[in-house]
């Protein structure tokens, strides 16, 4: 009876053991018929097509500005280009303000706003130093210099009211600076003007209310003569048969540096048509 008993006891045991190492697993997962992989396959394709779209469109974009700029940029060369050319000419030809295209008007507004004037009036003035650096006054060495750029408005403006106005001032300011710095050198200086020999005495107290003094002449145009290119000429042929040597003549205006006699260098200073 004990061993059946036993018997009974392992075996119901067993059977315990048995329902306690048995084990349950339960999985998860996701599942999507054929037709919700399609769509999503459809959405991953169409979100493709849009991006790849936008991305032409941008490049597409970009390349139309950048051609646009250029576009741009080279007309406005060509524009600079041919009023370039026209202010050669017209400074030739003595041409006036009214005569001036409206597309150079407007560049040559910008290139005085924006300091190319003011620049190259500095580097025409540095010239002009070097060049009287390396050379020596005497007696008989004269230098000419043009006026009519210099006399109103006041050079020692400081308080321009246009920009205009201001490279005008500029000009004569630096003029003056010039002038002063090859007298005190020793030089003689030979003032010219386009103004009629009546206004000799209202010319000459202009020049000397504004700091010029201590020339050796003004030459002054007679009334008979109309031709300023004929008259610069002939006062520098008549210098040069009274023994004087022409070393340099400083203008802003082609007449006067156009024509016989000129002497070892000529200096024009940088122009504007809206001084004429």
């Amino acid at each position: 009876m004990e061993r059946e008993f036993s018997g009974q006891s392992l075996l119901s045991r067993g059977d315990s053991g048995t329902e306690m190492g048995s084990q349950y697993i339960s999985e998860s997962g996701f599942y999507m018929t054929s037709f919700a992989a399609t769509i999503f396959v459809a959405s991953l394709v169409t979100i493709g097509v849009l991006l790849v779209t936008l991305v032409v469109s941008l490049a597409v974009m970009l390349q139309s500005c950048e051609s646009r700029s250029k576009g741009i940029v080279g007309i406005e060369k060509a524009s600079h280009s041919y009023c370039e050319i026209l202010a050669l000419h017209g400074e030739l030809n003595g041409f006036k303000h009214d005569e001036v295209p409206p597309v150079c008007r407007s560049l040559a507004v910008r290139y005085i706003k924006e300091g190319g004037y003011a620049r190259d009036l500095d580097f025409t003035m540095r010239m002009i130093e070097s060049f009287f650096d390396t050379i020596s006054p005497s007696n008989d060495r004269v230098v000419l210099m043009d006026i009519d750029d210099i006399l109103a408005p006041d050079p020692r403006s400081n308080e321009p009211s246009s920009c205009i106005k201001g490279v005008t001032n500029l000009k004569q300011r630096r003029t003056l600076e010039l002038y002063t710095k090859l007298r005190l050198r020793g030089w003689s200086l030979i003032l010219l003007s386009r103004k009629p020999e009546r206004q000799r005495n209202v010319t000459a107290q202009n020049l000397n209310s504004i700091g010029y003094s201590g020339w050796s002449f003004l030459m002054m145009r007679s009334d008979r003569e109309t031709e300023t290119s004929e008259y610069f000429s002939r006062q520098r042929k008549e210098l040069k048969e009274q023994g004087n040597e022409i070393i340099s003549v400083i203008s802003s205006q082609m007449d006067a540096l156009t024509g016989w006699s000129m002497g070892i260098h000529v200096f024009k200073l940088p122009n504007t048509w809206y001084e004429s």
